[in-house]
């Protein structure tokens, strides 16, 4: 597990545009009198953060207590898009300049109540150096592997049962998703927030966002859509029933899943834990291809 010095130079990504002497870029709040497009554009292609904060503008638009957070966007003299950031509960930055990247990290100073910060490893590595001076102190770091699908992929025996849960699985889906975040996280979101867990997932399901394979009452695989684009549908919350496991359950859920994903976008991702080698194991047999390393931050929450 990366310690915090190693998050200040671990990684080797495309380096931010030369800073602008003497140029103070704008940050402002995004609304609903700012066009979508432009952000979505901005946001088009790139990893994992930009799908999920692109999934949530398509989602709920700029202003949605859904969101969980406030998206800012960081301009350039011209005006010009520089950066778009949403600093919440989960703080997730796109920035192209080292001015954008500085700029976020000061408001996202001012948010005593965040959960974490995700990104690449290098990115989270540049924006740790400007946000923790003043930022919340850090609880846990967590090193994230990000694994795509693409065309072409296998064809595997089907599963007839694997659907779209409904509200009815609600209590069956609750409990396991919960004990998977705090399984990666150390906070149980049922203990923290109840009645905002159950809405959420409540949410997601009303959406057609999470996949089920259910029998006799237990769950036996579940999959979240956290995000989908034209570019990318993000998967997170990949779940087999342990006495499934090494039995080829998960593999065909997941290799049908994805194919059916597939047909509605470019590119299948996840992110799965560097500690968690069944879970790389099952999507490097799916047809999963390693692109990246992320990095989570997660933070001691303020009063």
């Amino acid at each position: 597990m990366p310690q915090l010095k190693e998050l200040k130079t671990q990684g080797v990504a495309a380096p931010a545009r030369p800073e602008r002497v003497g140029a103070t870029p704008l940050v402002h709040p995004l609304t609903e009198s700012h066009p979508e497009s432009e952000v979505l554009d901005f946001l088009s292609g790139r990893p994992a953060q930009a799908v999920i904060m692109s999934g949530l503008i398509r989602d709920n638009g700029f202003e949605s207590p859904f969101n969980r957070g406030t998206f800012h966007a960081c301009r350039d003299a011209e005006g010009r898009l520089e950066g778009v950031a949403l600093v919440g509960h989960a703080v997730y930055v796109a920035a192209d300049t080292a001015p954008a990247l500085r700029a976020f990290a000061r408001i996202a100073q001012g948010e005593q109540r965040a959960h974490m910060i995700l990104g690449e490893e290098a990115l989270v590595g540049r924006f740790w150096e400007h946000y923790a001076p003043a930022g919340q102190p850090p609880r846990l770091f967590s090193r994230e592997l990000l694994y795509e699908l693409r065309w072409p992929v296998s064809a595997r025996e089907p599963v007839g049962g694997l659907r779209p849960a409904t509200l009815d699985d609600l209590l069956l889906v609750m409990p396991v998703h919960a004990a998977m975040a705090y399984e990666e996280s150390g906070v149980n979101p049922i203990d923290v927030d109840l009645h905002g867990f159950r809405m959420r997932c409540a949410r997601r399901i009303e959406h057609g966002r999470v996949w089920v394979l259910a029998e006799g009452g237990e769950l036996l695989f579940k999959a979240d859509v956290v995000s989908e684009t034209p570019e990318c549908i993000y998967l997170e919350g990949v779940y087999v029933e342990p006495a499934s496991r090494q039995q080829g359950l998960g593999l065909r859920c997941i290799a049908q899943l994805g194919r059916a994903m597939l047909e509605q976008t470019k590119c299948v991702s996840a992110l799965v834990n560097e500690q968690n080698f069944a879970a790389q194991a099952l999507f490097n047999k799916a047809g999963y291809k390693l692109r990246g390393r992320f990095d989570t931050v997660f933070l001691e929450r303020g009063n």
